[in-house]
């Protein structure tokens, strides 16, 4: 009767044991948890569209979420940093950006790069616009 009930504390030992060494820690997080783990910054609801066709210094704008802050987000058109405003929505941002007017009767590529807490994190992003007369 022992040597079955040591069997079964056993068993149950060694399953236990196999099943923690499996957890990751903190599900969502690229099972990498604690303080490695990130939250990937984001980039979405651009206006205008990729590829639309603007006038020149038109607005563009879109939503940021996962910065490190506001001094963490950047809009460069041809190696030219764009003056940003932002609106800070609690769990995102509101970013907003003109065109500069010199640019006309091109395509520009809007280059975005939102810094997150951790670099592995970070957001590359943008959109090509057809820029008028």
């Amino acid at each position: 009767m022992q040597i079955r009930q040591f069997f079964a504390v056993l068993c149950s030992i060694g399953i236990w044991g196999a099943a923690s060494a499996q957890s990751t820690g903190h599900i969502g997080h690229n099972g990498e948890g604690g303080a490695l783990s990130c939250v990937k910054a984001k980039i979405t609801h651009y206006q205008p569209e990729h590829l639309a066709t603007v006038a020149p210094g038109s607005e563009i704008s879109f939503f940021v979420s996962g910065s490190n802050g506001p001094g963490h987000i950047h809009v460069i058109v041809r190696d030219e940093p764009l003056v940003l405003t932002l609106d800070d929505k609690e769990v995102y941002y509101v970013v907003k950006t003109h065109l500069p007017a010199k640019y006309k009767n091109e395509a520009v590529r809007i280059n975005i790069k939102v810094e997150a807490r951790y670099s592995k994190c970070d957001a590359d992003g943008g959109l090509l616009l057809k820029i008028t007369d």
